[in-house]
C-alpha cells in the first residue's frame, strides 16, 4: 500500500518532457493562419518577384546589386536582402516572437498552460525554441524562393562585385549564402527583443510593435551623420555591412563587429525576458505589464548595452568621424573602375589590358572643394585617370558620387560618352549593359585591412 501511494506522487510530479513542449508550441505557432500565411508567402513570393523584376526593362538600380538583376541569377537573392534588413526580417520577428507570450495572456490560458507543462522556465525555453524555429522557417524560404527565382529567370552567370571584380558563379553562390547568414545575427536581435516586449508589456499591443520600432530607429540613426563608432555599435548595421563580403580583399572588420553587438543584443534580451517571464505573479488574471519592472529591467540594461558598446568599440577602433574619407573614396572609384574598365575591354573584343598597365587613379572632390573634404553627400566629383599601352595621351572619365553613410556609392558617368555616356554598349553579339554608366561601390569605415 505504501509503495503504491509513494508510485503515484512520483507519477503526480512527473514533468512534461521539454521536446514535448518544443513540440506543443510549435503546433500551437503553425497552427495560426497568419503563421500559414508567412511561411506560404516566404516561400513563394520572393522567386515570384525576382522573376518578375529581373525581366522588366526597367530595373531597381537604385538598390545594391539591383542594376545587375538582367546579367546574373546571383543579384535577385541580394536585391531580396537589403528589402528584408529594411522591412520583411523586423516584421517577421514581430509577428512571430511578438506575440509568442502575449497570445497567452489575451487568451487567458496560462493557467491551463502551467498546469500541463510546467515549471515556468520549461514554458519559456519552449516557446523561445518553437518561435525561433519558425524564424528560421521563414528566412530559409526568402533565400531559398529568392535563389530559385533568380536562377530559374536569368541563370546562372558571374556576379560584379562591389570592387569591379568578376566573381565566379560558386563564389557568388557562397559570398549570397554567407550574407544571408550573417543577416541571422540581426534577425534574432530583434526576436528577442520581440520576446522580450512580449513577455514585459502581455497582451498590449506595443510588444507587437517593438520590433519594428527598434528596427526602424536604428534605421533612421544609420541615416543619421553620426560618429562610425556609434553606427558599428547598433545591431541594426550588420543588415548593411554584409556588403563587404563582396569587395576583395572582403571587408570584414565592420561585418564581424556588426554580427558580434547583433549576437550580444540577442543574448543579454533573451536573458532579460527570461528574468522576467520567471518573476511574474500567474496568480493575477488582471496582469497587463511588468509596468516599471519592464522598464528596469527590460530597457535600462540595454540602453547600458548600446552605451558600453559603442565606448568598446570607439576604443578599439578609433574612428571617431564617419569612416568615409577623401583617400579612401579615390582609392574604392579607381579600384572599381580599372576592373569595369577591363570587362567592358572584353565586351568590346578590343586589346586586352591589365590593371598595372592601366594605373587607374581618382581624384575627386567633395562640394566642389569647399568645406571638408570627408563624410556622405552626393556633391562627390571625381576625375578617373587611366593609361593605355603604347597611347601617349591618358584618358580621363567623370563621374557623380552618391556616397551613403554606411560607405556605399553609386557613381554615375558623367562623360566621355564613348565611355560612360550610355546604359548600353554594342557588341558583336548584340547589346550589353555598360559595365561603366553606372557602378556600385563601397569604401570601408574601418582603418584595419589592407587596401584593394
Amino acid at each position: 500500500m505504501t509503495t503504491a501511494i509513494a508510485d503515484d506522487s512520483v507519477a503526480i510530479v512527473r514533468r512534461v518532457p521539454l521536446s514535448r513542449g518544443y513540440r506543443f508550441e510549435l503546433v500551437k505557432l503553425v497552427s495560426q493562419w497568419r503563421i500559414r500565411l508567412l511561411v506560404l508567402a516566404c516561400w513563394i513570393a520572393p522567386a515570384l518577384f525576382v522573376a518578375g523584376v529581373s525581366r522588366q526593362s526597367t530595373l531597381p538600380s537604385d538598390t545594391l546589386f539591383g542594376r545587375w538583376m538582367h546579367a546574373t541569377g546571383w543579384a535577385g537573392p541580394l536585391v531580396m536582402l537589403g528589402f528584408a534588413g529594411t522591412w520583411a526580417l523586423p516584421l517577421l520577428t514581430s509577428v512571430v516572437a511578438g506575440d509568442v507570450f502575449a497570445a497567452e495572456d489575451r487568451l487567458g490560458t496560462w493557467r491551463h498552460l502551467l498546469v500541463a507543462v510546467r515549471p515556468p522556465r520549461r514554458i519559456f525555453v519552449a516557446k523561445s525554441l518553437a518561435s525561433l524555429s519558425v524564424i528560421l522557417l521563414l528566412v530559409a524560404g526568402l533565400v531559398c524562393s529568392s535563389v530559385v527565382g533568380g536562377l530559374a529567370s536569368v541563370g546562372n552567370q558571374p556576379l560584379v562585385g562591389l570592387d569591379g571584380r568578376l566573381l565566379t558563379p560558386g563564389d557568388a553562390a557562397g559570398r549570397v549564402l554567407l550574407a544571408w547568414l550573417c543577416a541571422l545575427a540581426p534577425t534574432l536581435a530583434l526576436a528577442a527583443i520581440g520576446l522580450l516586449g512580449s513577455v514585459a508589456l502581455g497582451r498590449s499591443p506595443t510588444g507587437l510593435l517593438l520590433p519594428p520600432l527598434v528596427a526602424l530607429g536604428m534605421q533612421v540613426a544609420q541615416m543619421l551623420p553620426l560618429p562610425v563608432a556609434v553606427r558599428l555599435a547598433l545591431p541594426g548595421y550588420a543588415f548593411l555591412s554584409w556588403n563587404g563580403l563582396f569587395t576583395s580583399p572582403a571587408q570584414l572588420g565592420p561585418l564581424l563587429i556588426g554580427v558580434a553587438v547583433s549576437l550580444v543584443w540577442a543574448v543579454l534580451a533573451t536573458a532579460l525576458a527570461y528574468l522576467l517571464f520567471l518573476r511574474r505573479d500567474f496568480t493575477n488574471l488582471a496582469y497587463d505589464g511588468a509596468g516599471r519592472r519592464a522598464l528596469t529591467l527590460g530597457l535600462l540594461p540595454l540602453a547600458a548595452l548600446t552605451a558600453a558598446t559603442v565606448a568598446v568599440v570607439a576604443m578599439a577602433m578609433p574612428s571617431t568621424g564617419s569612416g568615409i574619407e577623401q583617400d579612401k573614396v579615390q582609392r574604392s572609384v579607381a579600384t572599381a573602375f580599372a576592373h569595369l574598365y577591363r570587362l567592358q575591354t572584353r565586351q568590346l573584343h578590343r586589346p586586352a589590358v591589365t590593371e598595372a598597365q592601366l594605373r587607374t587613379t581618382a581624384a575627386c572632390t567633395k562640394s566642389d572643394g569647399q568645406g571638408a573634404q570627408e563624410g556622405a553627400g552626393n556633391d562627390w566629383r571625381c576625375v578617373v585617370t587611366w593609361h593605355l599601352p603604347d597611347v601617349a595621351v591618358a584618358g580621363t572619365a567623370v563621374y557623380q558620387l552618391d556616397v551613403a553613410s554606411d560607405g556605399r556609392f553609386v557613381a554615375d558617368g558623367d562623360g566621355p560618352k564613348e565611355v560612360n555616356g550610355y546604359f548600353l554598349v554594342r557588341t558583336p553579339t548584340g547589346d550589353a549593359p555598360n559595365p561603366l554608366w553606372q557602378f556600385d561601390g563601397n569604401v570601408e569605415l574601418l582603418d584595419t585591412t589592407s587596401k584593394g
